[in-house]
């Protein structure tokens, strides 16, 4: 039996489908655009659509993260794209051809179709019965135990991306 729109999974699978088509929005939106606050505010619904994803996911404090810190921070790649961005759009036009289109589209399609065949011919497992319940605590506690190697990995990730704006930052748009 199938659920109806206006019953509750029927309305949850709604929800869940507006939220990926706004994720794969936005980052059709960040990838395809020439202009570059274009694919800032991709990227940013982008996000937002993650969000609501994870707070569907039932997990309200990464999706408050996710917003605070991602979208937050494309306001800061905003300023550093900004200020690396090449005055003279002229010196950084260059020719795409046709084959790298298609070869994306083709690479894009076989994704998509293997994701599809996987999700429809798949052995779903039946959730655990133990819900997370996304508080800090069981975050704080799950960071600091079962995943604090990559806690820490993910900072150091964090710390080149910086160092490396900075270096870009300080060589100035007119050095090469």
């Amino acid at each position: 039996m199938n659920p109806s729109l206006f019953s509750p999974e029927g309305l949850a699978g709604l929800i869940f489908l507006i939220l990926i088509a706004v994720t794969m929005f936005g980052a059709v939106v960040a990838t395809c655009s020439k202009r570059l606050i274009r694919s800032v505010t991709g990227l940013a619904i982008c996000f937002v659509g993650v969000a609501g994803l994870y707070y569907f996911l039932n997990s309200p404090f990464v999706a408050m993260m996710q917003l605070l810190i991602y979208v937050g921070a494309v306001c800061v790649t905003l300023a550093f794209a900004i200020m690396l961005a090449e005055p003279n759009e002229a010196k950084v036009a260059r020719k795409i051809t046709g084959l790298s289109g298609g070869l994306a589209a083709l690479c894009g399609g076989a994704m998509a179709y293997a994701l599809g065949y996987a999700a429809v011919h798949g052995e779903w497992m039946a959730a655990a019965t133990k819900i997370n319940d996304g508080s800090v605590k069981t975050i704080g506690v799950n960071l600091l135990t079962q995943y604090s190697m990559v806690f820490e990995l993910v900072s150091i990730v964090l710390l080149v991306a910086i160092i490396g704006s900075l270096v870009l930052a300080r060589q100035g748009r007119d050095e090469e």
